[in-house]
C-alpha cells in the first residue's frame, strides 16, 4: 500500500460509511496531506502502515513551529486519529498510532495573531501627512507581506531587493540568506516610499544601502519599530498585545490556515530549526511567489 492508495480509500470510507459532508472530508483529506509533506521534508520514505507515535509528535511539534494555532492543530490531530482508524478498520495496521497522542490544549497561551481586519486597522490609522508615515506603511507591508523577523526588516538592503521579479532577498539567523516572495501590496508602497520619501533623507556615511532609515539617516532600531506598532495598536484600541513577531506569527498563520503548502511556508519563514537537515525540499521561485498571491490575504 502507498499513501495514495490510503488517501483514497479514505476519502470513500469518510464518504460512504461516515456519510460527512464533503467539506469535512475535504478537512480530512488535507489534515493527511499535511502529514505526508512532512515526511517527505524530511525524506523518510514510508508509507502510512509505517507511521508511529513518535513520527506523529514530531509532526505535531513542526506544525506548532509553522505558526498553526492549537485549535487547528487539535482540528489537523482529529483528521489524522479518523484516518489511522480507517486503517485499523481495514486491518492495514494493528496499532493505532494516533492513539494516545494528546489534543493541544486550546487555552494555552501563545504569541497573540491578528486578523486581517485588525491589520487593515493599524494600516489605515498610520498618519501619511508625516514623511515617516509612508515609511512605517511601507514596513507594516514588508513585515507582514513577507514574514519576516524584526532583525530581518531593520537590515533590509536595497540591494537585494528585486521588486520587478516581486522576491526579495533576507539574511536571517546565522546570516543564512533565503529568497522571499513580496506581495503587491507592499511592492507598491515600498516603491513609493523609496522614491517619494526615502530621497529626501540625508543619510550618514556607511548606511546607505538600508532601506528603512530614521530621521537622522540612520537605520530604525529593533526598538523604534516596537515602539510604531504598540503606538498603532494603541491608536485602533487594540487590545491584543502585539510586537513586530505578532505579524511574522500572523503572516504563517494565515498563510497555512488558508490552506498553503507547509514546505513553502517553512522556506519563507527561514524556519532550520524544524528538521535536522540543512535544506528541506527545494522549491522553485515560481511555486514560493504563487503560494503567496494565492493564499496571503493582502495579495
Amino acid at each position: 500500500m502507498d499513501w495514495r492508495t490510503d488517501i483514497k480509500g479514505f476519502k470513500s470510507y469518510l464518504k460512504l460509511e461516515r456519510s460527512l459532508s464533503a467539506n469535512t472530508v475535504e478537512a480530512y483529506l488535507h489534515d493527511v496531506d499535511k502529514l505526508k509533506q512532512f515526511i517527505e521534508i524530511n525524506n523518510l520514505d514510508i508509507n502510512p502502515v509505517k507511521i508511529t507515535s513518535l513520527h506523529l509528535k514530531s509532526f505535531l511539534i513542526w506544525i506548532n513551529e509553522l505558526g498553526m494555532t492549537p485549535p487547528t492543530q487539535a482540528r489537523v490531530l482529529s483528521g489524522l486519529k479518523a484516518f489511522f482508524k480507517y486503517l485499523m478498520l481495514e486491518n492495514l495496521i494493528i496499532d493505532d498510532p494516533a492513539s494516545l497522542l494528546e489534543t493541544p490544549k486550546t487555552n494555552r497561551k501563545l504569541p497573540d495573531t491578528i486578523n486581517i481586519l485588525e491589520i487593515n486597522n493599524l494600516i489605515s490609522a498610520i498618519d501619511l501627512s508625516k514623511p515617516e508615515g509612508m515609511r512605517n506603511k511601507a514596513m507594516i507591508e514588508v513585515l507582514y507581506g513577507c514574514g519576516l523577523r524584526v532583525s530581518e526588516l531593520v537590515s533590509l538592503k536595497l540591494s537585494n531587493l528585486f521588486l520587478d521579479i516581486e522576491f526579495i532577498k533576507v539574511v536571517g539567523k546565522g546570516n543564512k540568506e533565503r529568497l522571499v516572495p513580496i506581495g503587491s501590496e507592499a511592492v507598491k508602497f515600498l516603491r513609493i516610499f523609496i522614491s517619494e520619501i526615502r530621497v529626501h533623507i540625508k543619510i550618514k556615511s556607511g548606511n546607505e544601502d538600508y532601506v528603512f532609515l530614521n530621521n537622522r539617516g540612520a537605520p530604525l532600531s529593533r526598538v523604534m519599530i516596537f515602539i510604531i506598532i504598540k503606538d498603532l495598536a494603541k491608536q485602533i484600541g487594540l487590545k491584543k498585545s502585539i510586537s513586530p513577531h505578532t505579524f511574522r506569527h500572523s503572516f504563517a498563520t494565515h498563510l497555512i490556515e488558508g490552506g498553503a503548502d507547509l514546505r513553502a511556508v517553512q522556506e519563507m519563514l527561514g524556519h532550520e530549526s524544524i528538521t535536522t537537515t540543512e535544506i528541506y525540499t527545494h522549491l522553485d521561485r515560481d511555486f514560493l511567489k504563487s503560494t503567496i498571491i494565492q493564499f496571503h490575504p493582502r495579495s
